[in-house]
């Protein structure tokens, strides 16, 4: 600013002189004479004028050609010139225009042409942090992973670049099977982006699957700091790892810290089944009956199971059918319209050989939504109300084909799970396990334990006149059992193969 005001106050200055100087030349009669030594040389004042404006362009001409051989001097000495900032902004045009190539190329998939692409970029720009990923990038899509991995061990050298280098060798990694070498990386690259939502994932599966569970809860805390996750979907993941991390500590045989593991669990999400279960179970081995009561009424409030059912006849086990009746009003109230409500009231009538009230309970539930257990349970109405063998093996054999009804089935790959797991045994997916009915072509036959009532174990078999044999005489093997196990012995069938 003030070296461009000094020049203009120097050109004003200089007319100025030059304006002078001519106005005097003008009024000056005679000429200027120049005497130098015995020389001397006059001068008429238009020719002064003339050799002046000749001096002037003459040093001018004299400063640009000085300037010139500096700026040659300089630039042979390796100096910044404006000849060098010509011959790289070429460079460095020819650079981008080769790096922005290679990116389409690798958008194309054209592996090979990017790899070239970037070489070239690479020696014009100089520049590896960005031509070193399109490497790497490109020599993956080529099936080079020698040379992949070779670029990204470069990457870690630059700390702008390391968590990329990390983040790429940890997906080659994950890609050749190698969970353990994985899971330090995807650490690694947790400490240097704890934003980075992908690695929150890929970690948070690592440590899931390597049963890591209180690993995985302090990053699945982490994703909800940093928002990569909703708060209720947090409450519910949390309680999934806090479950399975109170199987973990049961196996080791702590049983107290256990329980409240299991409470825990409960306690963030109180639907979850297995949790629930595992804390009513809890309260029932601590003695507080009413603590299992309220946990299981809840959770089959929010949703109806089987194991909700066996758990809560298991606070009072000794009790009679009639008792049992009364008692689960607690949980037949909810959901009475529902399948398994509808079954569970049945079973219940079975037991207390309310043969009429079973049917009336179980409905038109057969024919409207038929399943093996369905089914069974009407065969056993028939069996009980005196109904000939032949009625009943019908019912049995249409049970062999009909649905399972509702599974622990992944919400991912439709794997058919037999009892409830964090990780799906199939596809590897956290918490991807649902209760709900299997696809058809999937179904499958399990154990007589999977037709008949769990929830009346200890209840007497239905004998072979429609009456209940007395307390102190044994069960007889009579057509019903006979059959069940005949079904079990002949149809079933293995789990559906993980789909992909």
């Amino acid at each position: 600013m003030l070296w461009s005001l000094f020049k203009i106050i120097l050109f004003v200055a200089v007319i100025a002189l030059l304006t002078l100087g001519a106005g005097q030349l003008m009024e000056t009669s005679g000429g200027i004479r120049i005497a130098i030594g015995s020389t001397e040389l006059n001068l008429q004042p238009l020719q002064a004028v003339i050799v002046g404006v000749l001096l002037v362009l003459a040093i001018w001409v004299a400063i640009v050609l000085i300037g010139l051989l500096i700026a040659f001097i300089r630039f042979v000495n390796g100096d910044e010139t404006a000849i060098s900032r010509y011959f790289d902004r070429s460079r460095e045009r020819k650079g981008y225009e080769a790096l922005a190539e290679g990116m389409i190329a690798l958008a194309s998939g054209e592996g090979s042409t990017a790899m070239s692409k970037a070489s070239r970029a690479e020696k014009y720009l100089r520049r590896p942090e960005l031509t070193n990923l399109l490497t790497a990038q490109a020599a993956e899509m080529s099936g080079d992973k020698r040379k992949a991995n070779e670029v990204y061990r470069r990457l870690l050298r630059d700390e702008r670049t390391q968590f990329v280098g990390v983040r790429g060798i940890m997906k080659q990694k994950l890609a050749e099977g190698d969970t353990e070498t994985a899971m330090k990386l995807a650490q690694k690259a947790f400490a240097l982006k704890p934003r980075h939502t992908e690695t929150q994932d890929v970690l948070l599966g690592l440590q899931a699957r390597d049963s890591d569970w209180s690993g995985a809860r302090k990053t699945l805390g982490a994703k909800l700091k940093y928002g990569a996750l909703p708060r209720d979907v947090h409450k519910r993941r949390d309680a999934v790892l806090a479950l399975s991390e109170a199987k973990g500590i049961l196996n080791d045989g702590n049983d107290i810290k256990a329980r409240e593991a299991a409470i825990e669990a409960n306690r963030l999400s109180p639907d979850l089944v297995p949790a629930a279960v595992m804390a009513a179970r809890s309260y029932i081995e601590d003695g507080k009956p009413r603590y299992a009561t309220r946990v299981l009424t809840k959770a089959w409030s929010a949703q109806p199971h089987p194991e909700l059912a066996a758990a809560f006849a298991d606070i009072v086990p000794d009790e009679t059918p009639t008792e049992r009746l009364k008692r689960f009003r607690a949980l037949t109230k909810h959901h009475e319209g529902e399948p398994e409500t509808q079954m569970l009231k049945t079973e219940l009538n079975i037991a207390a050989e309310d043969f009429a009230s079973a049917r009336k309970a179980l409905g038109f539930l057969p024919d409207d939504i038929p399943s093996q257990r369905a089914l069974t349970l009407l065969a056993a109405i028939e069996r009980g109300e005196g109904a000939d063998d032949q009625t009943v093996r019908a019912l049995l054999a249409r049970a062999v084909t009909a649905p399972r009804g509702p599974q622990w089935v992944c919400d991912n790959c439709n794997y058919v799970h037999e009892a409830w797991t964090p990780i799906c045994e199939a596809c590897k997916g956290f918490d991807t396990l649902a209760w709900k009915p299997a696809p058809e072509t999937e179904s499958t036959m399990q154990g007589s334990a999977g037709m008949l009532p769990m929830i009346v174990g200890g209840a007497e078999e239905i004998s072979e006149d429609g009456g209940a044999p007395d307390q102190d005489e044994a069960p007889d093997a009579e057509v019903l059992d006979a059959e069940v196990v005949q079904l079990d012995a002949d149809d079933t069938r293995e789990a559906p193969a993980p789909t992909s």
